[in-house]
């Protein structure tokens, strides 16, 4: 497995500049994200604050953004990250499609407004999981239970559903495409198969763990499954990454940006208010030159 020097998760104004940075510093660099960028960008309706593009609307900024990394040859790995496991001299990154190694770790995730539910935390790795394509094998002829936030989560219950013998798919989000058929807000198309039960209109409330199952506790009534897959857009930084000190939701940062993990450094929103772009940018570019001078030190 080939591994990078530093390793950036997140397309915002703080991971893209922090990617910038990197690689005008010759490092060789994986930048983790989607090629949408952040919504925060796209949804702005000007930006004015940003240093020599003044009034700038955000599909402008966007596409500023991405001509900048494609001058650079800065390819976005489209990929949602489910952990960042530290060894000591390097890291590990746990993607839906894959594992990544890095020596370096910026995190430029933004600020995750997520509240866990009663019991995820405690479960996390005994019954809980933020990956069906990573952790479907253990559900083999078994019964799992998919939370999923948005429409692209359904591939991940199609695979789960090839091994489980049943998924029960809690559907949080309205269906993206329009002109097809639905019934009671699910799309007719979208959960072909047999041994996938699409469930709507209840809200999970809680899960905790039986003596060999799982226990889901739904506005609806209660569930009784081998496993929960969590899948949001987002992962707390805790979640995120183990032993990551936070406050308040936020990450801890020194001025260099690293946080109490040596190697790994946070940036942008992630990190705390302002929430702004210039802040944020400003910030990534900190990231990139402290991982670059914490490499220079381990002679790399």
């Amino acid at each position: 497995m080939e591994r990078y020097d530093i390793a950036v998760i997140g397309t915002g104004p703080a991971g893209i500049s922090a990617a910038i940075t990197a690689k005008v510093r010759n490092k060789n660099i994986i930048l983790l994200g989607s090629r949408e960028l952040s919504s925060k960008i796209e949804k702005a309706h000007a930006v004015n604050n940003y240093p020599g593009l003044p009034n700038q609307g955000g599909e402008e900024l966007k596409e500023a953004f991405l001509k900048h990394l494609d001058s650079l040859d800065i390819s976005i790995t489209e990929e949602k990250v489910n952990a960042v496991y530290a060894l000591g001299e390097y890291f590990v990154i746990q993607g839906q499609n894959g594992d990544y190694e890095a020596d370096s770790v910026i995190l430029a995730t933004g600020f995750s407004v997520v509240k866990p539910y009663p019991g995820e935390n405690e479960n996390l790795g005994r019954g809980v999981s933020y990956c069906a394509t990573c952790d479907a094998a253990f559900y083999r002829g078994k019964t799992a239970a998919v939370i999923a936030f948005s429409q692209k989560e359904e591939s991940e219950a199609r695979f789960l559903s090839e091994i489980a013998d049943k998924v029960l798919y809690f559907k949080m989000y309205k269906d993206d495409s329009e002109g097809v058929e639905s019934s009671g807000g699910v799309s007719i198309q979208s959960m072909p198969e047999e041994n996938i039960e699409i469930i709507t209109g209840v809200k999970p409330l809680s899960i905790k763990k039986a003596e060999n199952t799982m226990e889901l506790e739904t506005s609806g009534g209660n569930y009784t499954v081998d496993g929960v897959f969590i899948l949001r857009d987002t992962v707390a930084p805790t979640q995120l990454v183990p032993g990551l000190k936070v406050v308040d939701n936020h990450v801890e940062t020194g001025r260099d940006m690293s946080t109490n993990i040596k190697g790994l450094f946070a940036c942008g929103d992630i990190t705390g208010a302002p929430y702004q772009y210039v802040k944020s940018a400003g910030e990534g570019n900190v990231a990139a030159l402290s991982a670059v001078a914490y490499l220079g030190q381990r002679g790399k």
